[in-house]
């Protein structure tokens, strides 16, 4: 076996320095790690929002959570809410963590799917901590030690200043032996017999060889598809929006502890508060709407004061065929684009990035290794992918050609099924390492108006009062335990303000 010596990182921004830092952490100088990024070139920078599993990137690099986001301006994430997504005037939240507590055989929604039919249940969000605590905007972190409370289980992820990130993590890296190389890349050598990259070459005309080439270049995709031709799978026809708007504007009050997605005529807008400013975007689709008419939609419906220029984006939803082709793997941007719905940009950096240490190669490339990394890196995309379309495709809206289109659209196989069933009884399992929860699946369906024609049939084992009691003291147990707790931005001014 013939290890490799020289990993090269092309592209900086969130995805070239969430790959440098892990890297240079785990490694711990065992291969050269270089990167080389172009101030002349921009970063997205628009990825502010993070699910819980974040927590697991952080820990590896064994990072203080308060001087985290001290130093990225953060604020904590409870969840999201939706604005006018199943209907117009219609909001819920898909919140972390659990729903209430099972009784028995079976989970909470279940009970609450029969007393809601006859109308003696509350709204679905009392049974969450997560979704509780959002609304009243308070916020603690979970308490292992009361494992027995709604206060054990408050699960977490964060807000941040995507730029300031990527400049902590440079910092991170370098620090571990990463070397950033000043530079733009002009040409990529590929093998002639095997199609390999052997090496790129610079704007000054350095030439730059490595064993391992991790494409972190953003959409253009230099190695993985403007050099090697890789292909994409483009799945616009189940996301339609094509195009981004992102702004910043002055922070405002309530501070709250989640992200905000408000549907529009033809697509969506972000609010992702952070301590000094608030980011706000329209991601929208193109066929449905001007550029001109999506930007004063969200300009007009801003919190504060606009604090730069905006930032347009043109992007096509979708995948590399392959996202490790031969000696490269396309990281971030570079290996598919989901838009930013549910917060899972950031995940799949860490993700891939996570994968690829578990399948590290030798300087063979064996194609079995290779190829159960694309196996579990397209099964991750395509559940993702089913998740999101699940907020697109079960809506009552008709106001606009754009939600009559998503409405009626056909949608995956693989999604269908979970639609079916669930529109059945309630039921919903997760599938080997699906990223999102059944907890996830099962708020967003009842969020946006899926309710189960009927239930589990268990649930009748249970007396009705007695099914009226569990649930009314989940609802107590959690209101209680959000009263006692810190306002978001109390907690943050005294834990960790920037």
């Amino acid at each position: 076996m013939q290890q490799i010596k020289r990993i090269l990182i092309v592209g900086g921004g969130t995805a070239g320095w969430m790959t440098a830092a892990l890297l240079g952490k785990l490694f711990q100088g065992l291969y050269e790690i270089m990167l080389i990024e172009s101030e002349e070139i921009g970063t997205v920078g628009v990825g502010e929002a993070t699910i819980p599993a974040i927590k697991k990137y952080n820990e590896l690099l064994e990072l203080d959570e308060n001087d985290f986001i001290r130093r990225t301006q953060g604020s904590f994430k409870l969840g999201i809410e939706f604005v006018d997504w199943a209907h117009k005037g219609d909001a819920y939240f898909h919140s972390f963590g659990v729903i209430g507590q099972d009784l028995g055989w079976l989970r909470c929604h279940q009970y609450w799917l029969k007393m809601r039919a006859q109308g003696r249940a509350a709204d679905f969000s009392a049974y969450s901590i997560n979704s509780a605590a959002a609304r009243a905007n308070k916020f603690m972190r979970a308490d292992p030690k009361m494992a027995e409370s709604p206060i054990g289980h408050i699960a977490h992820a964060f807000q941040f200043d995507a730029g300031l990130y990527a400049r902590f993590l440079r910092a991170y890296a370098e620090a571990r032996g990463v070397r950033r190389r000043e530079g733009k890349v002009v040409d990529v050598a590929l093998g002639g017999t095997d199609g390999f990259v052997q090496s790129v070459t610079l704007e000054d005309g350095e030439t730059i060889a490595a064993d391992l080439f991790i494409d972190c270049s953003g959409f253009r995709g230099l190695i993985i598809e403007q050099a090697m031709k890789t292909g994409y799978e483009d799945w616009t026809h189940w996301l339609p929006c094509d195009r981004a708007i992102a702004v910043p504007c002055a922070r405002t009050e309530p501070f709250t502890p989640y992200t905000r997605a408000t549907a529009r005529t033809a697509g969506w807008q972000w609010r992702i508060p952070l301590q000094h400013r608030t980011g706000n975007g329209h991601v929208y689709s193109s066929a449905h709407i001007s550029d001109e008419e999506a930007e004063a939609q969200l300009l007009a419906n801003l919190d504060g004061a606009q604090l730069a220029d905006t930032n347009k984006l043109r992007f096509t939803t979708g995948k590399r065929k392959r996202i490790w082709n031969r000696n490269c793997v396309a990281l971030g941007l570079a290996s598919g684009f989901l838009e930013p719905l549910e917060s899972t940009s950031i995940h799949l950096i860490q993700a891939m990035v996570i994968r690829l240490v578990r399948l590290l190669p030798d300087r063979g490339f064996d194609p079995a290794t290779i190829a159960e990394f694309n196996r579990q890196a397209d099964f991750e995309y395509a559940r993702i992918r089913d998740f999101i379309i699940l907020h697109y495709k079960a809506t009552s809206r008709d106001d606009t050609a754009f939600w009559r289109q998503c409405r009626d659209m056909e949608v995956p196989d693989t999604l269908q099924r979970k639609i079916d069933l669930f529109a059945a009884n309630g039921r919903v399992f997760r599938e080997d390492d699906e990223l999102f929860t059944e907890e996830s699946w099962i708020q967003v369906f009842l969020g946006q108006g899926v309710i189960p024609r009927g239930y589990d049939p268990l649930v009748d084992i249970k007396p009705e009062a007695q099914v009226e009691e569990y649930l009314g003291n989940i609802q107590r147990v959690i209101a209680r335990c959000v009263d006692l707790m810190p306002d978001h931005a109390e907690f943050v001014a005294k834990t960790c303000a920037a």
